[in-house]
């Protein structure tokens, strides 16, 4: 039993700084990959801030495309409308330059 003893001692002493540097490792690992996650969440953070201001700048462009001009913004989309199906048609008059005269 003494000889077991004896072995367990310089064992047990020479483990216990193993396991305080190992856990202060833990420790430091831990620290880093939170640091990471906050810095990976304020660099969301500010990209998201930047589309809202976009985006907030797009809504106050169309409330004022709305409001200023009133609501003949649907008689100029009806108006482009009308012009595209005059396009697509291929109405007009044909100016015919290559063609010879009858």
């Amino acid at each position: 039993m003494e000889g077991y003893l004896a072995l367990m001692i310089p064992i047990i002493a020479l483990t216990i700084p193993v396991i305080a540097l190992w856990t202060k490792h833990q420790q430091k690992m831990a620290e880093m990959q939170v640091g990471a996650a906050a810095e990976q969440t304020a660099e969301k953070a500010a990209q998201y801030v930047g589309q809202i201001q976009r985006l907030e700048a797009r809504v106050q462009v169309l409330e004022r495309i709305v409001t200023d001009r009133g609501y003949d913004v649907a008689t100029q989309i009806e108006a482009l409308r009308d012009q595209r199906r005059v396009d697509e048609d291929a109405a007009g008059v044909p100016l015919g330059l290559n063609k010879e005269r009858v």
